[in-house]
């Protein structure tokens, strides 16, 4: 770390240069970035992707890449059906590879036609516009275009409001929050350290969604999660910069030490953020390892923003910033006391009850947890977006006329074993029998196949029968359906043995999703507690505090997820507008898991480097963190407020995905700046007492650090240096 920042502070220029030049490559690319998001799921390995994969390749078709063409008429439907179907040859003549495939009165007054596309999600959402206009306007007759590639490109402006929205909450309150924290213009030095990480993360998640499939939330994970870790890192440095210039320390040595102490926090800090995300690059699922490819990279430039360009700066206007006051000069004297300020008063009266203290926070988070058992999960639903859009007023009329379920509908596809084996009269009596069945099901509200061409393909092999559900696709009664339709309906349908078949489409997606990321979840958990204690084993040169810091963000974690419970199934915050929603969608919790764990040890490796530094410099163990608790408890406190005021941002939106996950985290980070970390952590180490501090020599030899044997002679005074490795 020292020889880095010699190397930043002898060639200041030519870094900031570097990262002007990166800065604008990064922005302009990230401007493409919208184009390139989709909200599909990807299931390798699923009946889903196996149907998905024959629909595509032997029907043309992908059933994210379809449209449904919505007619409504004041007098008879049938009469409507000509004209509606020249107006929906013209929409698929717009549309590459789009196939009209049945247009069909489904009501009195609804026509309802249907165009497929083999498509990608994010290629055929850009046609929407296009599609519209050439529909143009019959007389007499609404004329919506709807369907999951529709319903995708009207909310891409929806969560650019909501984006702008939630930077119109965020950013104003951490400037208030910079401003109380520093007292100085230096508040200026985090906001333009955020300036350039959010752009160039944004630039790079550019490039890899060339080739990855990644979600469109993902531009308001960076923008907003970017805000404040950015501001987290910058926060800790710029301050730790000013203490030791306080302290007399010229301004290119000042900056060595500060990099040397509040650095390697910021490096430990990010790479415990990064490690918790990277691991869902291995989940299964496109959808979820896009978020993995996000959160990698936010962490990642951040770092390494802090390790270079944040010294640069603060080389040539750190003192210049820092001279021009915005709050009284005695009211920062008086705060910055150790022995008057507010978290001096705290900690010493944490020291004097830690029994108490420990005891009622641990009983209040479990309490908050216990909801935790009522937790129902989803894959999400379209229930869950604005009811403004045309897409989705489209697709209530649909939902009225046929059933909810007919944007997305079961897609059941049959293998024959061979060509012309669709003709096979066994295989026709067993689909015979699958339509009896289905439609003796109740879920069941169409079954589509005869009437269009697209039930067979072109060499007769494979059947494609699509089953519209009364419900959404994420409705439990539609999970349910996909139980009984895989368990019951297609075995007690007769195929042959040289017959397989395939249940995919909504509802199964919906099924394989939940089941597919589940089946991972507890794996992911698994490995991202054993790379922590190993990482903070280091960072610390402890064994207790890593598993004491692992036990505290589970239980912070647990309070998130039931009052995720509280707040949305049981509509405790329908009175602040977030929309209650019986299910809780099922990318939440693996994606607040991955982001808190990781955030939350930002905030325990700022408290309790700091707590060690003391004890390295020969501080008992009470000493070590009352001084800890005092340096930094106001750092710690700024920053999770300021991530809080990011997080809130989220919540503001319409999409309520976004809105349970936004609470999830802002939630989660207020618990732990406040109970867990204000309260918890020092009333726990007080009670360790120099168990905090033990290291056995086999360990400290696996992490490569020096051992912290019990009762070890420590000198005062050491250097800060020699709590290095």
């Amino acid at each position: 770390m020292e020889v880095l920042t010699r190397f930043v502070l002898r060639h200041r220029w030519p870094v900031l240069g570097a990262w002007a030049i990166v800065f604008s490559v990064c922005g302009l690319a990230s401007t493409q970035l919208a184009d390139l998001l989709t909200n599909r799921f990807t299931l390798p390995g699923t009946d889903t992707h196996r149907a998905e994969r024959i629909l595509e390749e032997e029907f043309g078709q992908r059933t994210t890449g379809a449209f449904t063409v919505v007619f409504r008429g004041e007098g008879n439907a049938e009469s409507l059906v000509p004209q509606a179907r020249v107006a929906a040859e013209r929409a698929a003549d717009e549309l590459p590879t789009g196939q009209l495939v049945s247009v069909a009165a489904v009501s009195d007054d609804v026509v309802v036609a249907q165009i497929v596309s083999n498509l990608e999600p994010a290629d055929s959402k850009g046609r929407t516009d296009e599609m519209r206009q050439a529909l143009g306007v019959i007389p007499g007759s609404e004329v919506f275009l709807t369907g999951q590639a529709a319903i995708e490109h009207d909310l891409d402006p929806v969560f650019a409001e909501d984006l702008l929205q939630g930077e119109l909450i965020a950013v104003p309150i951490a400037l208030l929050i910079l401003v109380f924290t520093f007292g100085t213009l230096a508040f200026l030095l985090p906001f333009a350290f955020t300036i350039v990480t959010i752009p160039t993360t944004l630039g790079i998640i550019w490039v890899f969604a060339n080739f990855m499939e990644l979600t469109t939330y993902l531009t308001n994970l960076v923008t907003l999660i970017g805000l404040g870790i950015a501001i987290d890192y910058s926060l800790l440095i710029v301050y730790r910069y000013r203490e030791e210039l306080r302290r007399g320390s010229p301004r290119d040595e000042a900056l060595v030490t500060t990099m040397l102490t509040a650095g390697r926090a910021v490096v430990f800090s990010g790479t415990a953020v990064a490690l918790g995300l990277a691991l869902l690059l291995f989940m299964p699922l496109p959808f979820i390892r896009g978020f993995g490819v996000g959160g990698l990279i936010i962490p990642a430039v951040s770092v390494l923003a802090a390790v270079t360009f944040l010294p640069a700066v603060l080389s040539l206007v750190g003192k210049p910033l820092d001279r021009v006051r915005l709050l009284p000069k005695r009211w920062l004297e008086q705060r910055a006391d150790p022995e008057s300020g507010f978290w001096a008063v705290l900690s010493r009266f944490i020291m004097r009850y830690p029994k108490l203290i420990a005891g009622a926070t641990s009983a209040l988070l479990l309490l908050l947890t216990l909801p935790v058992l009522a937790l129902e999960l989803g894959p999400g639903s379209n229930e869950g977006i604005p009811r403004d859009l045309e897409a989705v007023q489209g697709l209530e009329i649909v939902d009225e006329s046929v059933g909810a379920g007919a944007t997305a509908p079961s897609a059941i596809v049959i293998d024959a074993g061979s060509a012309g084996g669709a003709r096979d009269p066994a295989v026709e009596q067993a689909l015979r029998e699958l339509a009896r069945l289905l439609e003796a099901d109740p879920e069941v509200a169409a079954i589509r196949f005869e009437e269009t061409p697209q039930h067979v393909d072109a060499t007769g092999r494979y059947l494609n029968v699509e089953v519209v559900g009364a419900n959404d696709y994420g409705d439990p009664a539609s999970l349910q359906f996909v139980d009984r339709l895989r368990g019951d309906i297609i075995p007690a349908a007769g195929f042959p043995e040289t017959a397989v078949v395939y249940a995919g489409g909504g509802p199964p997606a919906g099924k394989d999703f939940i089941d597919l990321t589940y089946s991972w979840f507890p794996w992911l958990v698994l490995a991202v507690l054993i790379a922590t204690f190993f990482l903070l084993m280091r960072a610390f040169r402890s064994i207790v505090l890593p598993l004491k810091a692992i036990i505290l963000n589970l239980l912070s974690i647990g309070a998130a997820y039931g009052l995720l419970v509280i707040v949305f199934k049981w509509g405790a915050g329908e009175w602040i507008g977030l929309i209650a929603f019986d299910q809780i969608e099922a990318w939440v919790p693996v994606m607040l898991f991955a982001m808190l764990f990781g955030l939350s040890m930002d905030y325990e490796v700022f408290l309790v480097s700091r707590m060690r530094e003391e004890w390295d410099n020969g501080a008992t163990n009470e000493e070590a963190v009352v001084l800890g608790l005092t340096k930094t408890g106001r750092l710690v406190t700024a920053a999770g407020l300021i991530m809080f005021a990011a997080f809130m941002g989220l919540i503001a939106g319409s999409i309520v995905g976004l809105q349970q996950f936004g609470f999830g985290l802002a939630v989660a980070i207020l618990i732990d700046v406040t109970i867990v970390r204000a309260l918890l952590v020092p009333s726990a180490m007080k009670l360790f007492g120099k168990w905090n501090w033990w290291l056995p020599e086999g360990l400290a030899r696996v992490v490569r650090v020096e051992p912290s044997p019990l009762g070890a002679q420590r000198a005062r005074n050491v250097p800060v240096a020699a709590s290095g490795d």
